[in-house]
């Protein structure tokens, strides 16, 4: 067993793919599905169930391995840091998790901030819905990460970055388009296209039962930009953050 084979399966663990671990990594798939074979026969259990719908899967033995393994290598990385005389340095590797919708606006800028005060600290990034981020934050498999406080009860410490209020998107010939604000129930008649990430569908479908209204849900998306598109295309109103 090799810390890079660790890394390696670490990798391919958190993306359910040794495709997008090989991306992360940069490295070629191969080498990804070379280590974990090899660290596979080296402990003499399978850590995958290959589903070829879902992709990766941990078998009992790989969920054991991945709790020890992020301990292991976050051990290690800070080791290094220290024997390299550098532990006074923000230096190493920042693992961050950040809200799918949220990434095209906040990361750009918060990866460039960095980079300029903080040059030796590496930031590696896995966008996720809420209930993943929020996984992954108390499995420990990252550091930090960037979500909509959508009021459930976790464990954690949330630090508030800025205020993102919902706000009505229609299409730029709708009737209603321009108006400062515009009542949920004047749409209650028009069809939605709903943002249809967990958290954030209960969140939206909240925000209508609570103005009395009932969707119309004539499409779902998991995809921001999809939602927009189908919007500006006239197929329906939505709401986003």
């Amino acid at each position: 067993m090799t810390l890079v084979q660790l890394r390696y399966f670490v990798a391919a663990a958190t993306n359910r793919s040794m495709t997008e671990a090989s991306l992360d990594l940069h490295v070629a798939q191969s080498a990804v599905s070379t280590a974990i074979g090899q660290l596979e026969r080296s402990l003499g259990v399978q850590l995958f169930v290959r589903q070829r719908s879902k992709g990766l899967a941990l078998t009992d033995a790989g969920e054991l391995l991945l709790r020890d393994a992020r301990s292991l290598l976050a051990q290690t990385d800070e080791m290094v840091d220290t024997v390299r005389g550098r532990h006074h340095q923000v230096r190493g590797t920042l693992r961050l998790a950040c809200f799918v919708t949220l990434a095209p606006f906040v990361l750009p800028k918060l990866i460039s901030r960095v980079e300029q005060e903080h040059p030796d600290l590496r930031i590696e990034i896995i966008e996720a819905d809420a209930d993943t981020t929020t996984q992954l934050l108390l499995s420990g498999a990252v550091e930090g990460g960037i979500a909509y406080d959508f009021g459930r009860v976790h464990n954690l410490t949330f630090d508030p970055l800025f205020s993102a209020p919902p706000h009505v998107v229609l299409a730029a010939d709708h009737p209603l388009a321009g108006r400062d604000a515009i009542h949920l129930a004047e749409l209650a008649a028009q069809e939605l296209v709903l943002l249809d990430l967990p958290a954030s569908r209960e969140y939206f479908l909240d925000l209508l039962a609570e103005a009395g209204v009932e969707p119309r849900i004539r499409y779902t998306s998991r995809s921001y930009e999809t939602v927009r598109s189908l919007v500006a295309r006239g197929h329906g109103y939505s709401i986003l953050n």
